[in-house]
Parts: structure tokens; C-alpha cells; sequence
């Protein structure tokens, strides 16, 4: 109850729902034996919800922008399956655990695959005929063309015919009788009487001096607001609108909500991805559908919960199978396929070991196998190296990643190292946003002490200011006086046709036209002049691959040769020096 209305109300998420977390029962059950007693645990979760909210004003929500998207879809396509395995005992009569049971190892010591060794013995032709009519209403429901039909949700139509099947079979005695224990079971006043309890357990204040509390709010408040932040992202990828829930403000509404239930009694709440992909299948589209669940759970409860008892549980869980198969999808599955094996496996660990464990394990688990993919593709390409042939000579380029920390100096001396003594390199980290300070260490000792010894040129570029490493060209990336009298027009041609060959592939050469810029402007020696028409796509730089001064460009509609265009055509050559007159088409 307070999870749907008061946390539903300071929440800003419009599709996620908040209730008891079974993935906390563990710890629950462990905190209360180690407190000796409830009322102490209620004080231990009270301080836990004030801890929540310092973390929502911290700002800790944002962690959950670093979850990766692998985990977190494997986190849905687990709790699919779970729904799956957990329901088909129930969907047909099979009710010796209780109905939101989610874990592995339960209580009984059954396993969730050793629980269907015991349907054949144990299987009710009454409960089985509601449970399997109930899911051909919500398959049928989704060829409902009538506008006012589909108005009316799915879920709720199989409550009130289940329902009405399991009165009818239980007063009717047709051989399929469905018997009290297959039915909900919400405590009314009948059941209570005669247990001398009181309605609410208040914290007991007493205990504040007790350290283990305080102990057993932190670890309460921390794995609270971890399965929290797990289950809202997985939430987003289900909402068909795709919003984005604030994290911190959620840690901030969970902690007023956690926070009430240790004053009032209740157990610890987290974000639910099945009540909340119920209520998006549904068409639960904003905040009012999960605080108007939240008041109707206080309603029903406290005013007709006998009304709830007419419920067969195999109606409840063909609405929980259904919502599995959709979130376990086969197209979930091939799409992570599809992204490869750096996507795939991670996402297929994660959904066996929640299937195996329970949520919040399996999901950390899958976490550290996706950090462990993200280490092993920094280690392995933590740069790039491209070899360029310039004008000049050739130029290997290498290419920093985006974030170069000190389990790549490894890779980066190897690279060094093998350099071939007489070339030259050129250190990129144009994208680089985070170098280790060790690689920068390592960078300058190569740069001023290696290279030398080993005839090597080290050019530099792109490095930050903080870093004083200044950008240094030392390579010649456009035509001068020497290469244009070198240059016979074969090997000018010869030139151009690699340079088209780079643009068609996509694989231009890095040049830095701030130093061509500067330097033309004391003298341009063009090896070519190209006659092209002024069509606009093609600016014979940008097609041929070319820098700044390595020709020159005549562009006039149609190549048409004109006085002005000859005379142009005679400076070139004639004056400038050019070897090679090209006239350029349009195919």
C-alpha cells in the first residue's frame, strides 16, 4: 500500500511499482534472527529509509547510467523465465508454494526444475481448466478488434471469468471441485480471530545504542537501492513510450517509503519489474494507474477480502506466464544475438544465474561478467594503428582509445617497442578523454629518449593541455619544391588514383591542415592541375584524397576550355610547375 501510493506519488517514474522485495527475504530473515526481534528490525529499517534518502540527495542514483545494457536485459529476460518455470505448477493445480515464490532453493527444499517432477502426482483438472481457459482469453484478447472491448484489460477479464469458474466448480460438484487451497488466501476477520496480535508492530527506539542496527541499515538501505536501480532501468526498457526515470529521485521516494514501513510495521520495499510489467501490459501508462493500485490494495484488503479469496490462484498465474513470455522473448534473444558475442554472453550469463540464484546475486554476477568483457576489450584494443602513405613517405598512426588507463601501458610499450627503427609514428588522441598518467610517463621517455637512439620520428596530436604534451607535426603531408620536381606525371596520376580509392573506401589520411595552412602560404608547388566542372559534388580535394596546395583546381560549368581557363592551364604548368593536367568527368 505505501509502495503504490506514497512512493507512487514522490516517484518520477510513471511506469515502475514498489512493493515487498523478495530478493531481501534472506536478509530479512537474517537481520530479525541476529536483532532478536521485529520491533528492532523495524528500527534497523526505518534508519535504512533515512540512509536511502541521503543517497537520492547525493545524487547515488546516477550509478545506474553505468549498469550495462546486456545486464539489465538479461535481468527482464530472467524474470520471464522465472514467471514461466514458477507459474506452470499453479497454472495447473500444483499449490504446495506460495504464488510469488521466486527463488531457486526453496523453502521445502524443492529446486524450481524438481517441483515439476511433482505435477503428474499432483495435478487438478479443476484449477488446470481455469488456468489454461484463462490463457486462451488472453491470447484471443489481443485479436479483439472492438475499440470499447479493448478498453477493457485483458488481465481483468480472466480474474472475473476465473473467478466464476471457480465458484461455479466449487459449488457444483462436476468431479473437477476446486478445493479451498487452490484459491487466494488474503486474512479476514474470520481467520484472525482467536490470534492474540496486534494489527501494527511499531520500531523499537529503545535499541538505539545497539551497533549491529545501524550495521543492518546500511546493508539493508544498499542492497535495497541496488535491486531499486536494476529494476527501474529494466522498467524503462519496458515501457513502450521509452522514458527515462530519475534514479536518485526514486532512491529518495523508496527511502520515504521504507522509512513508513519500519514506523508502521511493513517490510522492507523495492522496485518491482513484475508488478510494473503487469501494469504497462495492462496500458498503465502513468503514475495514477500505480497510486490507484496502491489504494485499491488498502480498499480490498481492509474492506472485501473475502471477495479476494474467490480468486483461483491458476488465474493469477496464466496472467504471470503471459507476462513471462512477453519478457523472455525469442526476439529479445536473437537481437542480443545479433550484437555479438561482447553483448550475448554477458546477457546469457545473467539470465542463467538469476535462474539459478536469486535477482540481485545473478544480476551482480552478470555485472561482473560484462565489467570483466569491458576490461578484456579495453586490454585487447586500447589503440589502433592505421599505416598511411603521404606524399612524403609512409606514416603509421596510432590511434589512442577513449580511455587509455594503466592496464593498457602493457599493449602501448609492445606497440612502442616494435616500432621499425627509421620510421615514423604519429600518437593520436584526438578522441582520448583520460590518459594514465603512467602512459604519459611512458610516451615521453619514447618520444625523448628511445626514438632517438633508434632513428624514429614521433609526431603528436590531439593531447590535452593538462597533459604538456604539445601537438607536433613532423611529417610532410603536401607537395613541396623537391617532391614536385621529383614526381614524374605517372606517379602523379598514380597518386590521384589512390587517393579516389581512400574516399570510395572511406579511409581518408589524417592531415593537419592548420601546419598546411601556414606553410602554403609561403609558396604553393602543385604536381597537378585538374579541370572539373562546378558541380557540387565533386570538390576535387575531398574526391582525390588531397591537402592543401597539392594542386590546382579549375572548375567551370561543363570543362568547357575557354581563354581564361587556358591561360590558367598555362600558369600551372608553365610557371607553377605542375606535371600533369587532368580533366575531370562526372562519372
Amino acid at each position: 500500500m505505501i509502495g503504490g501510493t506514497i512512493v507512487g506519488l514522490i516517484s518520477g517514474s510513471q511506469t515502475s511499482i514498489s512493493g515487498p522485495s523478495a530478493g531481501l527475504a534472506a536478509i530479512i530473515l537474517a537481520e530479525i534472527s541476529s536483532l532478536r526481534g521485529y520491533e528492532t528490525f523495524l528500527f534497523a529499517l526505518m534508519l535504512a529509509g533515512l540512509i536511502q534518502i541521503a543517497l537520492g540527495c547525493l545524487r547515488a542514483g546516477e550509478v545506474a547510467d553505468f549498469l550495462p545494457s546486456s545486464v539489465v536485459k538479461g535481468l527482464v529476460a530472467a524474470v520471464g523465465i522465472i514467471l514461466i518455470l514458477k507459474q506452470i505448477p499453479h497454472l495447473l493445480g500444483h499449490d504446495t508454494d506460495p504464488i510469488g515464490e521466486m527463488s531457486f532453493w526453496q523453502p521445502d527444499r524443492q529446486t524450481t526444475f524438481s517441483e515439476f517432477l511433482k505435477i503428474s502426482g499432483d495435478t487438478h483438472f479443476g484449477a488446470a481448466t481455469i488456468g489454461l481457459f484463462s490463457l486462451l482469453i488472453l491470447g484471443g484478447w489481443e485479436f479483439i478488434k472492438s475499440p470499447r472491448l479493448r478498453l477493457i484489460p485483458a488481465p481483468l477479464v480472466v480474474i472475473v471469468v476465473g473467478s466464476l469458474m471457480g465458484i461455479w466448480l466449487r459449488r457444483y460438484d462436476v468431479g473437477w471441485s476446486v478445493e479451498e487451497w487452490h484459491f487466494f488466501r488474503v486474512p479476514t476477520r474470520e481467520t484472525l480471530e482467536g490470534i492474540n496480535q496486534p494489527l501494527f508492530k511499531f520500531p523499537n527506539l529503545e535499541q538505539w545504542q545497539n551497533p549491529a542496527i545501524y550495521l543492518a541499515a546500511l546493508l539493508i538501505a544498499v542492497v535495497a537501492s541496488l535491486e531499486t536501480l536494476l529494476n527501474l532501468d529494466a522498467v524503462d526498457r519496458l515501457d513502450p513510450e521509452h522514458r527515462h526515470s530519475p534514479p536518485s529521485r526514486e532512491l529518495v521516494a523508496q527511502g520515504v517509503g521504507n522509512t513508513l514501513c519500519g514506523i508502521l510495521g511493513g517490510l522492507p520495499i523495492t522496485s518491482r519489474v513484475v508488478h510494473s510489467s503487469v501494469c504497462i501490459q495492462s496500458g498503465g501508462k502513468t503514475k495514477r494507474a500505480i497510486i490507484i493500485h496502491g489504494f485499491l490494495f488498502l480498499v480490498c484488503t481492509l474492506l472485501v477480502p473475502s471477495y479476494l479469496n474467490l480468486i483461483p490462484l491458476s488465474c493469477i498465474a496464466a496472467i504471470l506466464l503471459w507476462i513471462g513470455a512477453k519478457m523472455a522473448s525469442p526476439q529479445l534473444f536473437r537481437a542480443m544475438w545479433a550484437e555479438g558475442r561482447y553483448q550475448f554472453i554477458p546477457f546469457l550469463l545473467t539470465v542463467v544465474a538469476i535462474i539459478f540464484t536469486e535477482k540481485l546475486i545473478g544480476a551482480l554476477i552478470g555485472l561482473a561478467v560484462g565489467v570483466a568483457f569491458i576490461l578484456n576489450s579495453n586490454l585487447r584494443r586500447p589503440l589502433k594503428k592505421i599505416r598511411e602513405k603521404h606524399i612524403g613517405g609512409e606514416l603509421t598512426r596510432i590511434e589512442l582509445g577513449n580511455q587509455v588507463s594503466f592496464l593498457n601501458r602493457g599493449v602501448f610499450e609492445r606497440t612502442l617497442r616494435d616500432t621499425k627503427p627509421g620510421s615514423h609514428i604519429m600518437l593520436d588522441a584526438t578522441n582520448t578523454d583520460f590518459i594514465d598518467p603512467d602512459v604519459l610517463s611512458l610516451i615521453r621517455d619514447f618520444r625523448d629518449r628511445v626514438a632517438p637512439k633508434h632513428s624514429v620520428i614521433v609526431s603528436l596530436r590531439g593531447f590535452k593541455n593538462k597533459y604538456s604534451l604539445n601537438d607536433e607535426t613532423q611529417f610532410i603531408d603536401y607537395s613541396t619544391r623537391e617532391l614536385q620536381q621529383d614526381l614524374n606525371p605517372d606517379e602523379v596520376l598514380q597518386i590521384l588514383q589512390e587517393g579516389n580509392q581512400r574516399f570510395q573506401a572511406g579511409q581518408p589520411l589524417f592531415r593537419d591542415y592548420t601546419t598546411q595552412l601556414s606553410t602554403t602560404a609561403q609558396g604553393q608547388f602543385p604536381f597537378a592541375v585538374i579541370l572539373s566542372c562546378i558541380d557540387s559534388r565533386a570538390p576535387v580535394e575531398t574526391i582525390l584524397d588531397l591537402g592543401l596546395g597539392d594542386v590546382f583546381s579549375i572548375r567551370i560549368a561543363g570543362n568547357v576550355v575557354g581563354p581564361k581557363v587556358l591561360g590558367s592551364l598555362e600558369y600551372s604548368c608553365g610557371v607553377a610547375g605542375s606535371k600533369l593536367i587532368v580533366v575531370l568527368g562526372h562519372t
